[in-house]
């Protein structure tokens, strides 16, 4: 059976002035997989999330999700297909309960009843039903990323995209964090820009490493650690 592709770029490009961010990337993403996008900084991995999710306008090329033609769309017009985005840019109301910023959130696409049922169904499905009554403003950084993670969830999304959920966070917020993107996983096809390599390693069936701004190889977490040419470039430094 011919799995399908919810995310396909083509000769997807990005220039800033003279410098090359993103040269001629061909992508794909099947439905329910996992990805996990790796390289340094300024391998391209970041600019070419950005240009998924409609912070950028490609310079070249195509972005499709699910056969949509979404090459320029702002990035609420990418959410408003049913993707879930969460961007390095927190996107919390510090001066608001968590309970409040999620159902805030889940009324964005829903009425008050069906948002009050979610919001209560994402609090628990998040472990965050303690510290509901919370103001974000308070919580650790962990804590403040899980309830951005809990407003992306609400939504209900089919595909999510996040980046860098993990940084900045503990060892054990780090684990719970993996446990919560499987649980995603469960409902939506994800990608995912991450540094952390034990992290990635946990949670991701295939990786695509970027490398001067193309992608450089594709394949599971195991084969890439293994490959001489990533180990040198990648693996070996500290990211």
């Amino acid at each position: 059976m011919r799995r399908e592709v919810v995310v396909q770029t083509r000769d997807l490009s990005m220039r800033f002035g003279g410098v090359v961010a993103n040269d001629r990337v061909n992508f794909d993403l099947y439905a329910g997989e996992l990805r996990c996008l790796i390289g340094p900084n300024g391998a391209g991995k970041s600019t070419f999330f950005k240009c998924l999710t409609g912070q950028l306008k490609p310079s070249e090329g195509t972005v499709m999700i699910r056969e949509q033609d979404t090459t320029g769309y702002d990035t609420h017009e990418v959410a408003q297909l049913g993707v879930g985005i969460k961007t390095q840019i927190p996107n919390v109301f510090d001066g608001l309960t968590v309970e409040e910023n999620v159902l805030l959130s889940c009324r964005r696409w829903y009425g008050a009843r069906r948002a009050q049922t979610l919001t209560a169904e994402t609090l628990e499905r998040v472990r965050l039903g303690d510290i509901r009554q919370r103001t974000v403003g308070t919580l650790a950084h962990g804590q403040r990323q899980w309830v951005e993670l809990a407003m992306v969830m609400a939504a209900q999304p089919w595909l999510v995209l996040l980046d860098e959920p993990a940084a900045g966070m503990t060892d054990e917020e780090t684990v719970f964090t993996a446990d919560l993107i499987r649980e995603i996983n469960k409902t939506a096809s994800m990608i995912i820009v991450e540094h952390d390599m034990n992290f990635i390693r946990s949670i991701a069936n295939k990786v695509t490493v970027f490398h001067r701004g193309a992608i450089l190889i594709e394949d599971t977490m195991d084969v890439i650690s293994a490959d001489p040419l990533v180990r040198e470039v990648y693996l070996g430094h500290k990211h």
